[in-house]
């Protein structure tokens, strides 16, 4: 239960970024992404319930997952702008590299996941790690509901 009052928490924050950033400085949105950063640790920190002993191990993996996956998430910015910029008048071959990008980050996501595994079982107990993929894999999926809401589909 605390779970999803902690996501829904964090996805306000989320969800209100984008609507803050249109009249706010470079500095104001720093300062947006470093509180949606520790809302989102402290979200993970509440549901994990980890040992000193775990807590000490799992960390710095955490901050490395999270610092690859805002590269993912800058990739997905990009292509959103660009989706953006081209939706209304989209040629064929604008629609080609927008696919094959979104499937390009799709593809590294899954593999980003791969990779973090073997670190993450050497951390935690496996019920610990499926626990931690599931609070990113929720996290994940209502960001993706929100931006469906607010993204057209191509003209």
């Amino acid at each position: 239960m605390r779970t999803s009052y902690a996501v829904m928490a964090l996805l306000l924050c989320i969800v209100a970024l984008p609507v803050l950033a249109q009249d706010k400085p470079a500095d104001t949105m720093q300062i947006l992404r470093e509180k949606i950063q520790a809302d989102k640790k402290l979200l993970v920190a509440t549901n994990m319930d980890l040992t000193e002993k775990e807590a000490q191990a799992f960390w710095p993996i955490y901050a490395s997952y999270q610092k690859d996956l805002g590269l993912l998430n800058g990739r997905m910015l990009v292509l959103l702008h660009d989706f953006a910029r081209t939706y209304q008048a989209m040629t064929d071959e604008e629609a080609r590299k927008l696919v094959g990008e979104y499937l390009a980050i799709e593809r590294d996501r899954v593999r980003q996941k791969q990779s973090y595994l073997p670190k993450l079982r050497q951390a935690l107990p496996e019920k610990k790690v499926a626990r931690y993929l599931q609070i990113e894999n929720k996290v994940e999926a209502v960001i993706r509901y929100e931006l469906a809401g607010k993204v057209p589909l191509v003209k």
